[in-house]
């Protein structure tokens, strides 16, 4: 036998399974239902009252000296406004305010805050380890431990307090079976907010005024120390203040040591220039450079240089006078010709100015040398006279730099020693104005109806969670059901095609029995789905062995209760209707039911022939059905399994064949006993009727296989009690349910 290997579950058969299992989830669904309208009903209706306020932005501390710690004054970020949403929401939510909120409401007097199940406390006082101490009823809850945390977490769970993100309010929402409890519960948690933030306030404002004032003594005597220093070093320095302030906001002060190094540092630059300008005259004298000499006029500096440059000035004027002539010669000979009578005048004129020229050079020459010399002389003067004023200058800046430093520090001291002063004045006037950043935006309202029970939320919540729970439930029965459960389920375990599939039968057909009717229901309903089935049956097993129809058929099934021996005269009768002389025999010499079935009268039967305790068969015609015999079992023999297996079931076997064109036998279940698996080697086809949700896997693979080893003839595989509820109903009959109601009121299993 070839086992097909398992498919992989897919939608469509997860689809099925739960069409299958639909009365598992079904019933999940209904019992989530019903607990969960039972808990509407029972439980208390609490009513929920919210509020809300606004933590707004604050600009300064309660004294306001972060303003002269910062530049930034009341800048804040994000980060810190979102720090400081949080931490109200978590003092909103201390034990500290909830405490005061329980005792100011009585809150644990109410019945919501009553202990429920004190048994079960008591109970578990005696097992947990470790002393116990008695507390009176009448303690407050600060003096009774265990109280306390009872009622601490029934406010706590009954509490909510949530940040709007993106903006300053926090709402706050608290759930009470009474609405104006509930109410009352958040004003006056928003009060306690309020009242907290104030005293916080008040009390640090008056412990920074208590430190504060203790500092100040020593900041003044600082103060007037520092002063005392800078008076010391102003006398020291020379320094005279006007008391006035320059364009810049400098002060303006006046020091005769940095003025006489100024004078001293500009007659320094006067003398070196001279020194220079001295020097190129005596080189270009000595040179007899006329030219630069006239171009050196007007630059001679001090007094004592007059003469020179009055020399200077002369041979400048000379030099453009000899330039004039010149160009006046130069016009007359290109106009008049070199032959003109007053070029010879020009020309003298200009020998006259050129000697003018070289006598003032001369005279230039005689005074350089003396002049710069003495222009050396002032420029060594006046560096040593200088060199003196930087040296009293450099030693004036060390006595100003710790002049400006110690007067620094003098005034910043008295700025702060002054301002702490002023505002250790106005801290109790501040602790009273800058109170609390607590806003109440909307005060808690008394609610108009229950907020918990939310009835449509949680029937929608049971239908949906009972849905999930109902179909997985569906699933994991069905993944441990091993049941033939439809044909599908059977060709995949098996490999092979089923030759039919009997439908479900409604009641007993042996009640739908009536004057003298036939117990047979493909006599009695001859149209009927079951019987039609039967006949498909009867088509696929004359088929079956190619060119011959078999002659000697077994049906057997797994286990008892199958159906078998209802199916089997059934099987008998279609086969007997086109004309056939059909021989049923009952082989379940053990727990034989076909008697009963064909309503046919006790006597000896196929245990007495085996036995030797008659001669001939004992054939019984059956009423009501012409051309079909029956041979019952008889009296149940002591060893039925050798009976089945002698020679003489061998030879009757054989007689059969010849008497009848079709020997139907009525086997055994194939587990329980081994007399079907003997006759299987006795018949020439063998049907093994599987019932639908009662034969389990294992047992129809198993009987599957021990019908087939050690033989080649066909095992044909029927499917009994195919529920018109199942997925394959329609497949395999083309419409839903059943298609009349004339198959009796039950159905008989053995």
């Amino acid at each position: 036998m070839e086992i097909r290997p398992e498919k992989t579950l897919t939608l469509r058969d997860m689809v099925a399974i739960w069409r299958r299992r639909r009365i598992v989830v079904f019933g999940v669904v209904a019992g989530l239902v019903v607990l969960t309208i039972l808990y509407c009903i029972v439980c208390t209706r609490l009513y929920e009252a919210d509020g809300t306020i606004q933590v707004q932005k604050e600009s300064s501390d309660v004294m306001g000296l972060d303003t002269m710690m910062s530049a930034a004054g009341d800048a804040s970020s994000s980060l810190d406004a979102d720090i400081e949403l949080k931490t109200q929401a978590n003092i909103l939510q201390s034990d500290t305010l909830a405490l005061e909120t329980v005792e100011a409401l009585h809150l644990d007097k109410t019945r919501g805050f009553q202990p429920r199940w004190l048994w079960l406390n008591r109970i578990y006082s005696l097992i947990t380890p470790g002393e116990t101490l008695p507390e009176s009823p009448t303690a407050s809850l600060e003096e009774a431990p265990r109280r306390r945390e009872h009622v601490l977490k029934i406010f706590s769970d009954r509490l909510t307090v949530k940040v709007e993100n993106g903006t300053r309010l926090i709402d706050i929402n608290y759930l009470d079976p009474d609405p104006k409890l509930a109410a009352a519960v958040v004003n006056m948690l928003m009060q306690s907010l309020q009242d907290y933030t104030f005293q916080t306030r008040y009390n640090a404002t008056n412990q920074a005024s208590a430190w504060l004032n203790g500092q100040l003594g020593d900041l003044r005597k600082q103060t007037e120390d520092l002063q005392a220093q800078v008076e010391e070093l102003q006398r020291d320095s020379n320094v005279y203040s006007f008391g006035t302030t320059d364009a810049q906001g400098r002060e303006e002060a006046y020091s005769g040591v940095i003025d006489q190094l100024q004078q001293t540092t500009q007659a320094l630059e006067a003398a070196q220039q001279n020194r220079i300008l001295k020097a190129a005259i005596a080189q270009a004298a000595k040179a007899g450079d006329a030219e630069t000499l006239s171009g050196l006029a007007g630059n001679v500096l001090g007094g004592s240089a007059t003469a020179a440059n009055n020399s200077l000035v002369v041979i400048q004027s000379l030099r453009e006078q000899e330039a004039a002539q010149q160009a006046s010669l130069q016009d007359a000979e290109a106009k008049y010709g070199s032959a003109y009578p007053k070029l010879s005048e020009l020309r003298a004129q200009i020998a006259a100015t050129d000697h003018a020229i070289h006598q003032e050079v001369k005279r230039v020459k005689a005074r350089a040398d003396s002049d710069y010399t003495i222009a050396i002389q002032q420029e060594e003067d006046t560096r040593t006279r200088y060199e003196t004023a930087k040296q009293e200058a450099d030693a004036l800046n060390d006595k100003a730099i710790k002049y400006v430093i110690v007067r620094q520090e003098a005034d910043d001291s008295r700025e702060l020693y002054e301002d702490l002063l002023k505002r250790l004045k106005e801290a109790g006037v501040l602790a009273g104005l800058k109170s609390s950043n607590i806003t109440i935006v909307d005060p808690g309202r008394v609610p108009a109806k229950p907020t918990k029970p939310n009835i449509p939320l949680y029937l929608a919540v049971a239908i949906v969670g009972g849905l999930f729970l109902g179909c997985s439930s569906a699933l994991v029965v069905d993944m441990f059901d091993n049941k033939i459960r439809g044909i599908a389920d059977l060709e995949d375990l098996l490999g092979q095609s089923v030759m039919g599939a009997l439908p479900q039968l409604m009641g007993d057909p042996l009640a739908a029995q009536a004057g003298g009717a036939s117990p047979l229901i493909a006599v009695r309903e001859s149209q009927s789905t079951y019987t039609e089935v039967i006949r498909s049956i009867r088509t696929s097993l004359l088929l079956a062995r190619g060119g011959e129809p078999p002659k000697v058929i077994q049906v057997t099934s797994s286990i008892a209760g199958e159906g078998k021996t209802l199916f089997t005269p059934n099987l008998a009768a279609v086969l007997a209707q086109p004309g056939k002389r059909v021989l049923l025999v009952d082989t379940d010499l053990r727990r034989s039911a076909l008697r009963t079935r064909l309503n046919l009268p006790q006597g000896q039967g196929l245990s007495a022939l085996l036995a030797g305790q008659v001669k001939e068969a004992p054939i019984q015609q059956v009423p009501g059905v012409p051309n079909l015999y029956a041979l019952l079992a008889g009296v149940p023999p002591p060893n039925p399994a050798e009976l089945l297996g002698s020679d003489v079931m061998r030879r009757s076997l054989e007689e059969w064949r010849k008497q009848f064109d079709f020997v139907v036998l009525d086997g055994p279940p194939v587990l329980p006993v081994t007399d079907a698996v003997i006759l299987n080697y006795m018949v020439d086809l063998t049907l093994l009727l599987v019932r639908s949700r009662v034969a389990h896997r294992p047992q129809v693979e198993r009987s599957y296989q021990m019908l087939s080893e050690g033989h080649d003839h066909y095992i044909g595989v029927v499917l009994n009690g195919l529920s018109a509820a199942d997925t394959g109903y329609y497949n395999y009959y083309g419409y839903y349910g059943y298609r009349s109601k004339v198959y009796g009121e039950g159905n008989e299993k053995k």
